[in-house]
């Protein structure tokens, strides 16, 4: 009696068979990712034992340290090792009991403020912030002062709140109510005067960013630029419920005087931020994220802005600071009709207690502008619209190998992913996603344009990712120039981040600027400190089937830009079958005509490249002399390889 196959062995392969079919890997294409990694960096576990609803991130550049709060602590964080240097507990009201549930010390804020770190948490609904002194010598990390939080943290970690330092003040957005309203955008605390915002300059706001755009020249001329969304004060059918904002305050803006206008900015204006299609009228309206990318001349600088749609479509339109200026510099005021006054309303003065009744009238009851606010970067379509459904943005500066400067965006997805955007001018090139977290979407994220590293923060853990990943392009000089990355150049050494002298070739992609001089990779020897060169891997495999089984080959994606085709040696070229990660060649029924070396190959921006290869024969002759009950092991892999390709031919089918 013949003994029966293990049949767990097909179980098994069809089992990870269906992990491929449900992974969420897109199809081939250009608009996607050309790359897809895993993240190379270790995460820092948060010391906490529960997952963490929200966490904040600062980074404080010229220390290389970074700080996370979460509920009841902070950490400190050496961005270089990813050592925890200290942890700051501030668990102010653990004792106490409130009315819905234990009483929980949510930080919100961390900012840098007069030489010290500056700390707002939810305490309880209860606000508070404090200045945190790190350990010095044999002393311990301790809170020297501490202060009341009401407009500077909100009173629940769901609620709004943006904060921003400029030269010794404190600038800040938070409720001033337990249930969430009197949101205003107010400077509260520093050197300078408190000030805030007139109460019918806008309409249940969500403010999203704030920045301080510095004027060498003019410093007095300084402004404070902030970013938010609000209801549409245009109740008509055809307008949209929810509109973006920019706004500007003048840093030197002291309030008005006794009299009128006391304590409230002089210099608040607003204009509507537009990023769509205006000849249809179509156009993103939430705003979720904004990241500006300072120029040494203030004109020059830009603000990227992430907008989602009620249409599930995310899009990216990018503003010079110049279009934003001018608009509030030469637009007209809606619904003021009058002269425009002297001085032009919003304008920056060292006295603003002393401006005229006229001007403060306007910026009073005219302070939105009439101009909507367009990118003349783009100004027919936004710089960049997306499927993918991106809830974080960040922008690097990179100086590659070819000394051109390069702009590359870095989005993060809903599903814990980051993507790499290359900027070239009105186009975008997906680099790579780098998969970080299965569990949870990003809750924070910032950029170490100094270190080249990006932190994301999950309610699990935080990633501190380094941006040049070049090594995953090490195998040719042709992959690492096919990367786009302007990280990255082939050099002796393969492809590394040390760029000078590299080969790149960023705006073409063509893989002629390879020489046979640096055609091969080399990597560091760790055990005898120099470069080797490593051979680069071509799957090969040669299997035994019978005649009229179904068969299938498959061949490892690694581009998703290129495109695949598999050749029989002295046969047909085919089309692949893409599953997940794999392309396929199926083989409903092997013939004689199908037996021989079969070779997949990837092809992208005139680059072949041998990526597997396979020998199939028949099997031998049976001996008539062997009575031997053992079965064969060819016969066993062609049972476990016939039994999958027919799992995929009728996925495939269906």
């Amino acid at each position: 009696m013949m003994p029966l196959i293990d049949l767990s062995i097909v179980l098994l392969f069809n089992f990870h068979l269906t992990r491929v079919i449900l992974t969420d890997i897109p199809n081939l294409g250009q608009d996607k990712p050309r790359r897809f990694l895993n993240g190379d960096t270790i995460p820092i576990q948060l010391q906490h034992p529960a997952d963490q609803n929200f966490t904040v991130l600062f980074l404080q550049e010229t220390q290389d340290v970074l700080y996370l709060g979460g509920t009841d602590f902070v950490l400190k964080i050496d961005v270089d090792s990813n050592y925890v240097m200290e942890t700051f507990q501030l668990n102010k009201s653990a004792n106490e009991v409130c009315s819905q549930g234990p009483c929980r010390n949510v930080i919100t804020v961390i900012q840098e403020f007069q030489d010290r770190l500056f700390v707002c948490g939810t305490n309880g609904y209860k606000p508070q912030c404090w200045k945190l002194y790190s350990q010095v010598g044999n002393q311990s990390s301790e809170i020297v002062e501490s202060y009341e939080g009401t407009g500077i943290s909100p009173y629940v970690y769901t609620q709004n709140r943006l904060s921003l330092t400029v030269e010794g003040d404190l600038y800040a957005a938070a409720p001033l109510e337990y249930d969430g309203s009197s949101l205003q955008f107010r400077r509260k605390a520093g050197s300078r005067t408190n000030v805030w915002m007139y109460d019918n300059w806008v309409s249940e706001p969500t403010f999203v960013a704030a920045s301080w755009v510095r004027r060498k020249e003019d410093r007095d001329n300084e402004k404070i630029y902030i970013f938010f969304r609000e209801k549409n004060s245009d109740s008509s059918p055809e307008a949209d419920p929810w509109v973006t904002r920019v706004a500007r305050v003048c840093k030197v803006d002291e309030g008005g005087s006794k009299r009128f206008f006391q304590n409230t900015w002089t210099s608040f204006l607003k204009a509507r931020l537009v990023c769509g299609y205006p000849k249809e009228s179509l156009y993103f309206n939430h705003l979720l994220d904004v990241y500006v990318l300072h120029a040494d001349n203030w004109r020059d600088s830009r603000v990227y802005a992430l907008f989602t749609s009620s249409w599930n479509s995310t899009a990216v339109c990018v503003y010079s600071m110049a279009d934003i200026d001018d608009v509030f510099e030469k637009s007209n005021f809606k619904g003021y009709e009058g002269d425009i006054p002297d001085p032009r309303p919003g304008t920056c003065v060292q006295n603003s207690r002393g401006l005229p009744y006229a001007t403060l009238n306007v910026v009073k009851d005219h302070s939105e502008m009439s101009e909507w606010l367009h990118s003349s970067l783009h100004p027919l379509v936004p710089f960049y619209v997306s499927s993918y459904n991106y809830t974080k943005l960040a922008v690097d500066r990179v100086r590659a190998a070819d000394q051109r400067t390069y702009n590359v965006l870095l989005l993060a997805t809903d599903t814990g992913k980051i993507h790499k955007c290359l900027e070239l001018g009105s186009e975008t090139f997906i680099i790579s996603e780098t998969h970080l977290s299965n569990h949870s979407s990003v809750q924070s994220m910032i950029l170490s344009s100094k270190k080249k590293k990006l932190i994301v923060s999950f309610a699990e853990e935080v990633f501190i990712l380094d941006l040049p990943q070049c090594h995953h392009y090490n195998s040719s000089c042709a992959e690492c120039v096919l990367s786009r990355d302007p990280y990255c150049a082939w050099t002796q050494n393969g492809c590394t981040s040390t760029i000078m002298g590299g080969i790149q070739n960023i705006i073409e992609q063509t893989t002629g600027v390879c020489t046979a001089a640096f055609d091969e990779p080399k990597t560091l020897d760790e055990n005898r400190q120099e470069t080797v060169r490593p051979t680069q891997a071509v799957p090969r495999a040669a299997h035994v089937v019978p005649l009229g089984v179904p068969f299938y080959l498959s061949c490892p994606i690694d581009s998703y830009h290129a495109t695949y085709v598999w050749k029989h040696v002295g046969g047909d070229t085919s089309s692949c079958q893409q599953m997940g990660s794999q392309c396929l060649h199926l083989i409903p029924a092997l013939k004689s005509g199908s037996y021989g070396r079969h070779q997949c190959f990837s092809q992208e921006q005139g680059h072949t490249r041998l990526v597997a290869e396979y020998l199939l024969t028949m099997p031998p002759a049976p001996d008539p002399r062997n009575h031997s009950e053992r079965i064969p092991v060819w016969r066993v892999h062609w049972v476990v390889l016939s039994a999958a390709a027919a799992v995929v031919v009728a996925w495939l089918g269906d």
